[in-house]
């Protein structure tokens, strides 16, 4: 078992300047144990080395006065905190530029990219395939680091404001596409472009390759090295960040945490998620964090979803201009570090199983749908749809699985999807899901009957009909819901059953010529019921609308679907608002813990104090359990059973509260 196998990482990462490079070691320790924390990232080398490097192209930070790196290693290990090495090789100083030219990106018109004096440099050329594994063999050889992390990994386009500079032509580049696709390179990142999705495939191959080369590195000199990035592939520790940023486009997404570290935690048994809780409201503003409430939201999210703890700051603790997030971060780690034997070993309690698409297109839809089960407190667990072919779950243990906006399958994904379905399990699918190709097409066919006629592009100032009530109980009161965006139009087999028809307009203004709506001859829904599972066929992107205007229509009729498919029966029932966040797991082989976390702060745009809750009633369909404990409160949490099920009462919700459920 490798060090950071146990999944209790409470990491602090001191994103530190060349300025920093005398930084005063004792002090960094001594907060570091007020803080609770066990792991220590911290810059190293590439960009600039901390560390008095012997490598001719490695520039040392100008302020360097002593051996960083292998002082703060010493202190760390003498107080049982781990250490791992931050390196960013996405750019070097530009005086190794100025001697080794051929080792940089290079825009289509041959121009650099020249930051701060840091010059960009590209996966093909020899500062990152061969010389950034030079930097790292140095500092493995040289300090006993517990692991290797790596910024800003990949093809990188955009500088630091932001500035796009277009795909790298370098001559690296340019030999290597045209060995592999026998032409030359796209000038644009034109998704219709055949050439630019062998682009998209050889951006893939080399970051993989170069993965893997670093892996072989790492591994040979030394196993128990954890190795770390932003990707997924021959990594120990898959990185994500919950960030803000100036710029990014409205809605704001709450479910952050949950989703970057549910996401990895369900797809993969052999890797951990460290979700970086970002303290600074942008990377134009480092120096100032966002709300604290948003932060300890970040953190009880990651720690809920099954993930350690994960913050970081811009520089050293002492002169951070705004201190204002540390206490609650402090308070959350040292909950963790108390309880940390419930935590990191999760186990799934999931009724539904929701696939995250690769195609970033398809991702407003997934999050939409992923925003509805959280609201409507549906115990679900996340893969990426590279992992269904070796699920960590077999697939026949949910009820239903979900495939938002998802383009195509493989021949042997949709052999996995076939013998699920086959055993009970229902699907329903969504927006443009299946209709890639022929052999798409034919399996959507096969399990939604419905045969693919084309896309409608435009569907604005359209409605769907909501007449079937017992279907969809939600709309007692409303028959119709809007439609925008795309939609799918498919003719359906006669055995299945058609809902919500479409419905045309022909006029929508002015409100003296309003009017003209007729039944086109599309539905928005086939119900296909086939061997003993139901499957059905949204063709419209119902969780993108969701996602982008939240009206709750959307999400009912979804939520309605469900109830028939599932008929309530749940693992887990609650009268709490949709704005609480409800986690349930196994913690071993016999106990659960519950997780409840308070959202209602949240407004939209701004993170404010939660408000109280009173009375939250949860049922839980579980066998005998002999005891309920809070892990917040410390003390027994009275219960009621009956037959099956197990009644709590939450008397009082603040923040938030983990509840120990034990047999």
């Amino acid at each position: 078992m490798n060090w950071w196998s146990e999944n209790h990482l409470r990491l602090i990462q001191t994103n530190i300047s060349e300025e920093n490079a005398d930084l005063d070691v004792d002090l960094l320790i001594t907060q570091l144990k007020d803080f609770s924390a066990n792991t220590l990232m911290l810059n190293t080398g590439g960009i600039e080395a901390f560390y008095p490097t012997k490598l001719e192209y490695h520039y040392k930070s100008p302020y360097l006065k002593k051996d960083l790196v292998q002082e703060v290693v010493q202190k760390c290990h003498e107080n049982k905190i781990k250490f791992i090495a931050r390196f960013d090789f996405s750019k070097a100083h530009e005086s190794i530029f100025l001697e080794q030219p051929d080792w940089f990106y290079r825009s289509k018109d041959k121009e650099i990219v020249n930051y701060n004096q840091m010059v960009h440099t590209c996966v093909n050329g020899f500062y990152q395939r061969e010389y950034s594994l030079k930097i790292m063999e140095e500092v493995i050889e040289q300090y006993a680091v517990d692991g290797i992390f790596f910024n800003m990994f990949g093809y990188q386009t955009r500088d630091y404001s932001n500035n796009y500079y277009g795909i790298c032509h370098c001559e690296s580049c340019r030999k290597r596409f045209k060995a592999m696709f026998g032409h030359d390179l796209p000038v644009d990142e034109n998704l219709e472009d055949k050439v630019f999705q062998d682009y998209l495939t050889f951006k893939s191959v080399t970051t993989k390759e170069m993965l893997e080369r670093i892996h072989h590195l790492v591994k040979t000199k030394n196993n128990n090295i954890a190795i770390s990035t932003y990707h997924d592939h021959k990594v120990d520790i898959v990185r994500k960040e919950s960030n803000t940023a100036i710029d990014r486009h409205y809605p704001k997404w709450l479910y952050s945490a949950s989703e970057n570290v549910q996401s990895v935690e369900n797809s993969w048994k052999n890797k951990l998620i460290s979700n970086c809780v970002i303290n600074a409201v942008d990377i134009f503003y480092r120096f100032v964090g966002v709300s604290k409430h948003e932060v300890k939201i970040r953190l009880y999210e990651s720690l809920a979803s099954g993930s350690g703890l994960d913050f970081c700051i811009i520089g050293v603790f002492e002169d951070y201009p705004d201190r204002n997030n540390l206490e609650a971060v402090k308070e959350i780690f040292a909950f963790h570090q108390k309880n940390q034997e419930y935590f990191g070993n999760f186990s799934s309690m999931a009724d539904v199983l929701l696939i995250k698409p690769n195609e970033s297109s398809s991702m407003k839809e997934y999050l939409g749908i992923y925003k509805m089960l959280k609201e409507e407190h549906i115990i679900f667990d996340v893969i990426k749809k590279d992992n269904l072919l070796a699920p960590i779950q077999p697939l026949d243990k949910y009820k239903l699985i979900i495939f938002p906006n998802l383009s195509s399958l493989s021949e042997n994904e949709w052999k996995v999807v076939k013998n699920v379905q086959g055993n009970g399990v229902s699907l329903i699918a969504t927006g443009q899901s299946f209709i890639k190709d022929e052999a798409n097409q034919n399996m959507l066919h096969y399990i939604f009957g419905g045969r693919y006629q084309g896309v409608k592009s435009k569907t604005r100032a359209d409605y769907l009909e909501v007449r079937n009530k017992k279907m969809f109980p939600s709309f007692h009161d409303r028959d119709w819901i809007f439609l925008d965006g795309k939609f799918t139009k498919l003719v359906f087999d006669q055995n299945v059953r058609l809902l919500l028809p479409y419905i045309k307009t022909s006029r929508f203004g002015p409100p003296e010529r309003v009017g003209g709506h007729y039944k086109g001859e599309h539905y928005g829904m086939g119900w296909n019921h086939k061997d003993s599972s139901t499957n059905v066929y949204l063709p419209w992107d119902i969780g993108n609308l969701y996602y982008q205007h939240g009206f709750e229509d959307h999400k009912r009729i979804l939520s309605d679907i469900m109830d028939q498919i599932i008929g309530r029966d749940y693992i887990l029932e609650t009268n709490a608002p949709e704005n609480v966040e409800i986690f349930l797991n196994k913690y071993d082989n016999q106990n659960y813990i519950l997780q409840v976390l308070n959202l209602s702060g949240f407004n939209g745009t701004t993170y404010h104090e939660p408000i109280v809750m009173n009375e939250i009633n949860l049922a839980i369909n579980l066998k005998e359990m002999e005891h309920v404990y809070s892990l917040v409160h410390e003390s027994d949490i009275s219960y009621e059973r009956h037959n099956n099920q197990l009644s709590i009462k939450i008397d009082k919700l603040t923040s938030y509260e983990a509840l120990i459920l034990k047999a």
